[in-house]
């Protein structure tokens, strides 16, 4: 390979680093081609890629960049799974990808310029998806504004109970909460 294509190769790279939002290296041993399409639809349905480079290459692209943490992983056929999207839907997608064996194991990965094992990628795979994560936050800030809520509705509500209630041990009707439309006054005859 020439030097131009080394360095244009490495620019690619370098290029998808930047671009991600997680990089994953696995080992890429004996998948056919069928398997590996497959491997490459899946990833690429949760707004990933797949790719095969050379470990030299890999090396050249991640110097000073965040992902600097992945050259410690790499060595023989290894595959990078780059993340664009969400890490939650990459991380359960790969975690799921079990049946491929031996054929296909996750060495480690980066995530925000940290390194992660293969354990913790298989906790970040246990995590809800992002929707809900959000979801679950924006109830917990509204949930003190609810109970403000409620704390100064009380007051005013106990009296109205307290006022219904002496009104029905006197026998008092309570008074009706809607008025009834009134009737405009007849119109004078003279006028």
């Amino acid at each position: 390979m020439k030097k131009a294509e080394k360095t244009a190769l490495v620019d690619e790279l370098a290029g998808r680093f930047a671009r991600a939002t997680m990089a994953l290296i696995s080992e890429y041993r004996g998948l056919t081609a069928a398997e590996s399409t497959d491997l490459r639809r899946r990833v690429r349905a949760v707004d990933g890629e797949l790719r095969v480079a050379k470990n030299t290459l890999v090396r050249r692209a991640i110097k000073a960049t965040p992902y600097e943490a992945l050259e410690e992983r790499l060595g023989g056929p290894v595959v990078i799974i780059f993340c664009y999207g969400d890490p939650v839907t990459v991380a359960k997608t790969v975690a799921a990808l079990r049946e491929f064996g031996d054929k296909f194991k996750l060495r480690g990965g980066v995530l925000g310029g940290q390194p992660l094992s293969g354990d913790e990628l298989q906790a970040l795979a246990t995590l809800p998806p992002r929707e809900v994560v959000l979801a679950q936050l924006l109830g917990l800030i509204q949930a003190p504004a609810t109970s403000l809520v409620r704390l100064l509705n009380e007051p005013g509500s106990a009296m109205a109970r307290l006022i219904d209630a002496i009104g029905r041990q006197r026998g008092v009707e309570a008074a009706p909460t809607e008025t009834p439309p009134q009737e405009a006054p007849p119109a004078e005859a003279g006028a």
